[in-house]
C-alpha cells in the first residue's frame, strides 16, 4: 500500500508550502512509502483529489486544500488530521498501516490487545462460574444451607444460655 500526499509543487501560501513539507518530511524520515502527487501541474490528480475528499472534510468554499492525504483510494486526512494522530502517537493507525515493532503505536496496540484478551478470559470465567451447578453441588449446597427454623432454634438457645448466665 502506497500513501499518496496530494501536494501544489507550485503554491503561493508559504503556509501550505510548510503543511506540505512537514508532511513529506515526516512521512520520508519514518521510511513510510508514499507517492506526492502535485494538483498544480497535473488536472487529473487535482480533479482526483477534489472528487474524493468526503464533502464533510472540505472547508466551505468546497475545494480542499493540499496536503490531502490517501492510502491508495481511502481517505485519510487533510494536515490537521495528520498533524493530531502524530501528536496522539497514532499516525500508522491515521494511515491505515500496521505500526512497525517497537514504535509507541505498536507499544499500544500490544497493550490494548492484550487487555481485550485479558477481558475475553474474564468473560469465559463467568460464563464458567453462571453455568448451571452439578448434582453433587447441589447436594452439598443443601447439606451446608442452613433452614430458617435451625437459625431460630439456635438464637433462641444462645437467648437462653444468657439468660441462665445473668442469674
Amino acid at each position: 500500500m502506497v500513501i499518496k500526499v496530494f501536494v501544489a509543487t507550485i503554491c503561493g501560501s508559504t503556509a501550505i508550502k510548510k503543511k506540505q513539507q512537514e508532511v513529506l518530511g515526516f512521512l520520508e524520515a519514518n521510511k513510510i512509502d508514499f507517492q506526492p502527487l502535485d494538483i498544480a501541474g497535473d488536472e487529473d490528480n487535482r480533479k482526483w483529489m477534489r472528487e474524493n475528499v468526503p464533502g464533510e472534510k472540505k472547508p466551505q468554499n468546497g475545494i480542499p486544500l493540499p496536503p490531502q492525504i490517501f492510502n491508495e483510494e481511502q481517505y485519510c486526512g487533510d494536515f490537521e488530521s495528520f498533524f493530531s494522530a502524530k501528536e496522539e502517537n497514532i499516525i500508522y493507525s491515521f494511515l491505515g498501516l500496521a505500526p512497525p515493532p517497537g514504535t509507541k503505536e505498536a507499544e499500544k496496540l500490544e497493550v490494548t490487545e492484550e487487555n481485550e484478551e485479558h477481558t475475553e478470559d474474564n468473560a469465559d470465567a463467568e460464563v464458567h462460574d453462571t453455568e448451571a451447578p452439578s448434582e453433587e453441588q447441589e447436594e452439598e449446597k443443601e447439606e451446608h444451607t442452613v433452614t430458617e427454623e435451625q437459625e431460630e432454634e439456635a438464637e433462641e438457645e444462645e437467648e437462653e444460655e444468657e439468660e441462665e448466665e445473668e442469674s
